[in-house]
């Protein structure tokens, strides 16, 4: 499985120490493979469904609870049962229609593809994939989920579309407040063997104040870290 570290939002850092018109939100930047043949954003509903959707970057304590304390709760997470039914499929689905970007539960829901041997687990509204569609389709600037779909991608080995969202999440990176981004670009990218964009990455992430030695060891092995 590739080696991806689960990301910790601010919010969660501090807890764990890491409307959408619907015309409008089926039309906003879709991405690259969607327009070249891969996932149809059609085909993965309107953006705006229930409670939501909301940037899981900014969103208050109070609204990230009354989602997370009964549909994402730590069984839900790690996939070991559900909380609002037996399965964790559904509360997923719910987590990720109210907060599309969840960097969490977008791992969760594709380790859950993975583990189930589907790419619709019992529960999921959509296909996985489309869960990556519908948070890179709500916030085109977000690179997380980008860098978690490459992931995905890479599993199933199909590099060239895992490559093209990294470098897409590199483009949008913008400048983080912390090293989650970079660090977990660096390890997709070493997985791709694009030895240069994971330095890169480790560089920046480490600057940040990474404090996980396993990507500068990676590259270190490789004979591809440079002080």
């Amino acid at each position: 499985m590739t080696s991806i570290r689960p990301p910790h939002t601010p919010s969660i850092r501090a807890a764990l120490a890491f409307g959408l018109a619907v015309l409008s939100a089926l039309f906003v930047s879709a991405p690259a493979h969607a327009q070249q043949g891969g996932i149809n954003p059609f085909a993965c509903g309107p953006i705006a469904t229930g409670y939501g959707p909301f940037d899981y970057r900014t969103i208050s304590d109070e609204v990230r609870h009354r989602v997370e304390d009964y549909h994402f709760t730590p069984d839900v997470e790690t996939l070991r049962k559900g909380s609002s039914a037996t399965t964790p499929g559904p509360d997923l689905d719910y987590t990720l229609r109210a907060f599309p970007n969840s960097p969490r539960a977008l791992l969760s829901m594709s380790r859950l593809a993975t583990r189930s041997k589907t790419e619709r687990p019992i529960g999921a509204r959509w296909p996985v994939e489309c869960y990556f569609e519908r948070a890179i389709r709500f916030l085109p600037g977000d690179p997380m989920p980008r860098v978690l779909y490459a992931g995905y991608l890479k599993e199933r080995k199909r590099n060239a579309e895992a490559r093209a969202q990294l470098d897409e999440a590199d483009k949008v990176r913008g400048d983080p407040s912390n090293f989650d981004i970079d660090y977990n670009m660096g390890l997709m990218y070493f997985d791709l063997g694009v030895y240069d964009k994971s330095l890169e990455a480790a560089k920046r992430a480490y600057a940040l104040g990474a404090p996980l030695p396993a990507l500068q060891n990676k590259l270190k092995a490789a004979g591809k870290w440079k002080d």
